[in-house]
């Protein structure tokens, strides 16, 4: 089974469940190098929802944010004894423990299942001095009960525990240390170390005296001799040792260097230019888009599609990249375009216009692409372009993934999502007691109702999110007249059990499909839905249930999808050149 057919194939329980036979767990390692700070958490997350999107489970090690681990060395050491300093370790590991809470907030926030271990609770058991310790064992409870539950475990890298109960450190670099291991433990034969160079050189790339050269493919023999402070000798040792392969590469690149039993000549690392990339809406979601790309050295941001382009935005952009008209922002020769623009009409002629005019799209409005999407899709093959549109269904939740992933295995009967985080988020409210206009004005005040909310009420959104599935799932869309609707309103009566279902089933030549408010379903995965929560059911001919979840509006949950779109778009594309 392929990594992406094991997206959601799960029983129908609510109970976690252990992830299907055969299904990929990635281990990721993080240092100090990307994780600077605080503010760097939101790119890890991103890194680690891209490989979630894409049907894996996640081990994510990081480091302390940087100088943090000196900082607490030097506070340790100017209170504790020259000599004998044993308890150092415990309070050194609270910095890798610190940036793992964040991390696991941050994917938290874009909608990740994800979970933060501490150092105990990771159970790596380690023997020798206490602070270069060498790992000897796992206690294995925590780390698999929380795979099992969880999308995203992010774990703290440097320390462990000493058999007297004592934590431990693993050495400078112990991070690597820590990754290399658990990839053992878990039985896998890689790990990616994740750093802030693209791979293993022949000499340091910032000695300009000769073009250094990159290893795609380096022995074990060659990584001790140059890899100096890049990867931790212990981990090279113990990668050699267990036969797991160290994967070292750059942030969101595909290519790296691979360390194991073989070498290759090492050759000329392919440069990389900023992307061009235009974003047409800045509302909320073209807004958390453009706060992500203008800090990002990889994108040039060259326009911003709005109606007025003097209106004042919550985010800080030069104003000359601001633009009303549509042709004007494809006359800068983006790239890309990611399109978040809130009308219909004016998203799908823009989506046009830029693949007419060699432009790739991505795009979270599903208003636009659900009008009409064999046809984007058949111009965007003509002008050899690619159109992406994950991110207009269900936000943080891979709901175009899990129906592809479906479909990929087999034919499919139906499917059945709660698919408006808008309205889940108000029904919760109903049923908590409010009147239906504070519902709706708290539904504002957390950033997932729009000033003008109908499409959301009517129905409207839910039903081009219909469609848009059951192209996925049926090759064909329903005409947006033949979806009946229900409209969430003031006479609504409350009730707990109350969802707005948006379903359709395949019957023979012909879709049935529908957005109705419903409570008759006792399904337990739509009943534990909270606040903005979207879910999705997809039931295969073949007896076989796939299902997936997540958040399904705000700002970062469908910025965060817009992003993997446009990582997924750049790795194509530098695919097509050779540069991966």
């Amino acid at each position: 089974m392929s990594a992406s057919a094991n997206l959601a194939l799960v029983s129908d329980a609510l109970e976690p469940q252990p992830a299907p036979e055969g299904a990929q767990v990635v281990v990721l390692k993080f240092g100090s190098s990307i994780l600077r700070g605080p503010q760097d958490a939101p790119r890890v997350a991103s890194a680690i929802y891209g490989h979630v999107r894409a049907g894996r489970k996640v081990v994510a090690v990081v480091s302390a944010f940087a100088g943090h681990t000196d900082a607490l060395l030097a506070e340790a050491r100017g209170l504790g004894l020259p000599h004998s300093n044993a308890l150092l370790p415990g309070y050194v590991a609270l910095g890798e423990e610190k940036a793992a809470a964040l991390v696991a907030i941050a994917c938290d926030r874009v909608g990740l299942d994800a979970c933060a271990l501490s150092v105990r609770e990771l159970g790596i058991v380690a023997e020798g001095e206490p602070e270069h310790a060498r790992p000897c064992g796992l206690r294995p409870d925590h780390l698999k009960q929380a795979l099992d539950r969880h999308e995203a475990v992010i774990v703290p890298g440097f320390g462990a525990v000493q058999p007297d109960g004592r934590i431990a450190l693993l050495g400078r670099g112990g991070s690597d240390l820590t990754a290399v291991f658990l990839a053992a433990e878990l039985g896998l034969d890689r790990a990616r170390l994740v750093k802030d160079v693209d791979g293993l050189y022949d000499h340091d790339p910032n000695d300009h005296a000769a073009p250094a050269l990159r290893y795609r493919r380096a022995s074990w023999d060659v990584a001790r001799r140059l890899g100096g402070s890049l990867v931790q000798r212990d981990a090279i040792d113990l990668g050699e040792a267990r036969g797991v392969e160290i994967e070292v590469a750059a942030l969101d690149r595909a290519d790296g260097t691979v360390i194991g039993e073989r070498s290759a000549p090492p050759g000329p690392a392919p440069a990389l230019q900023p992307l061009k990339v235009a974003v047409a809406g800045c509302g909320v979601v073209g807004g958390g888009v453009l706060n992500r790309l203008l800090g990002d050295p990889r994108y040039q941001v060259v326009g911003v599609l709005v109606r007025d382009p003097k209106k004042p935005r919550d985010v800080p952009c030069p104003p000359e990249l601001f633009t009303s008209s549509a042709a004007e922002l494809l006359s800068r020769a983006p790239d890309i375009l990611l399109e978040a623009l809130s009308e219909g009409e004016a998203g799908h002629a823009v989506i046009r216009a830029a693949l007419e005019d060699g432009c790739d799209v991505a795009s979270a409005n599903k208003q636009a692409v659900s009008r009409d999407p064999a046809g984007l899709q058949a111009l965007a093959d003509a002008h050899g372009r690619r159109v992406f549109w994950s991110a207009s269904v269900g936000g943080g939740s891979p709901m175009i993934e899990t129906v592809r992933a479906a479909r990929a295995a087999g034919e499919i009967e139906s499917f059945e999502a709660v698919l408006n985080g808008t309205v889940n988020f108000m029904l919760e409210r109903l049923g908590e007691g409010a009147a239906f206009a504070e519902a709706l004005a708290d539904a504002r005040a957390a950033g997932f109702a729009e000033e003008d909310p109908s499409s959301d009420l009517e129905g409207l959104d839910a039903a081009a999110k219909v469609r848009l599935l059951a192209y996925e799932a049926f090759g064909q869309s329903p005409e947006a007249d033949a979806v009946p609707r229900d409209a969430l309103s003031a006479e609504t009566r409350p009730n707990a059990a109350l969802r707005q279902i948006g379903a359709c089933r395949r019957d023979g030549d012909r879709l049935d499909a529908s957005v109705r408010l419903r409570t008759d379903t006792d399904d337990a995965l739509f009943q534990s839905l909270k606040g903005e929560g979207n879910a999705l059911k997809v039931h295969g001919v073949d007896g076989r249930v796939w299902r997936c979840r997540g958040r399904g509006a705000g700002r970062w949950a469908t910025t965060e999808s817009l992003m993997a779109d446009l990582a997924e778009i750049v790795r194509i594309r530098r695919a097509d050149a050779g540069l991966n």
